[in-house]
């Protein structure tokens, strides 16, 4: 999918890396940065161990690690084993929220760290003939998030299951791990007799928000969501749980619960279902907000002077 996203344009090489450690994709990879004379590499979540291994492997570029580690809360069990004393090798660290600058400040060997926001920018593939299922009368909630446990999809379905309301319905997209607890889910969701629907992961999610009335987010932990941007970037209302920098991202322009509360998250969507004008007020506002303070146009001139204010290491 993201090949999908890259303009016409634009060059790439496609690794398909296949484990942790493939030597042959590796090898591709420091031959096209070689080639291509690349001299910064921004490397995102665990990818910095191959920019590390591209920095000893003798190549002379710029490394950036950006940090968007999700589970905020959970931040002094991050294991460090390797990160720690490999961060050596970084040039500059870009931390999507405090806590993550804070940590990195404490814990690694890089002195150049930056926080900045995350933000995005509307799917040129987002106009997709894919439509949300049901009554196209529902009022329709929709929750972008992948099936894994600190997104607790479970405690939004028991939410769901309360609010016993019948032109309700709800839509989860996000990918399917095939692990224990995603298995759970489906399983849950097959049970209900509820109007449930998942679609999967999807490279439309823009046009599928389009169709919505209200985005949701259930997480038992973040860090600074994505989907957050997305809801708000389309105009939607949100309910979201308030951990990581949910409150700091969306303010008083949206509804706030505390995490793994199935019967204050039922009330949130209960609420915004049954006022519809303060639902259209909060949303107006929140896109006014996310506009502002986390756009493409205020976030790049940041980003490009730290890029231009680090030196090799």
């Amino acid at each position: 999918m993201l090949k999908e996203e890259l303009d016409e344009n634009v060059g790439y090489v496609f690794l398909n890396k296949n484990y942790s450690l493939d030597l042959q994709a590796f090898g591709k990879l420091r031959e096209f940065v070689k080639s291509e004379q690349i001299d910064l590499v921004h490397a995102h979540g665990t990818s910095w161990y191959w920019g590390v291994l591209l920095k000893i492997s003798g190549l002379k570029i710029k490394l950036v690690w950006h940090d968007h580690y999700g589970e905020s809360e959970q931040l002094e069990e991050r294991d460090v084993k390797y990160l720690k004393p490999l961060s050596r090798y970084f040039d500059g660290i870009i931390a999507v929220n405090g806590d993550l600058k804070d940590w990195a400040k404490e814990k690694l060997k890089c002195d150049k760290i930056i926080q900045l926001n995350n933000f995005i920018v509307p799917s040129k593939i987002g106009d997709s003939q894919l439509r949300l299922k049901g009554d196209p009368k529902d009022f329709k909630i929709i929750c972008v998030a992948n099936l894994r446990p600190q997104k607790d999809h479970l405690n939004l379905l028991a939410a769901f299951d309360m609010l016993k309301i019948e032109e309700i319905s709800l839509h989860l997209i996000g990918s399917d791990p095939g692990t224990t607890y995603s298995q759970t889910l489906k399983m849950e969701i097959t049970k209900s007799d509820k109007k449930i629907f998942y679609y999967g992961s999807s490279s439309s999610v823009f046009g599928l928000l389009e169709q919505a009335d209200l985005g949701v987010l259930s997480s038992r932990s973040e860090g600074l969501p994505l989907t957050l941007l997305e809801y708000g970037l389309v105009g939607l209302p949100v309910v979201c749980t308030e951990v990581g920098q949910c409150r700091e991202l969306v303010g008083d322009e949206a509804l706030l619960v505390p995490p793994s509360n199935a019967q204050a998250l039922e009330r949130a969507l209960r609420f915004y279902f049954q006022n519809p004008e303060t639902r259209e007020n909060d949303a107006y506002r929140l896109h006014q907000k996310l506009n502002k303070n986390y756009s493409k146009e205020t976030v790049l001139p940041m980003l490009f002077n730290f890029y231009n204010n680090i030196s090799v290491t």
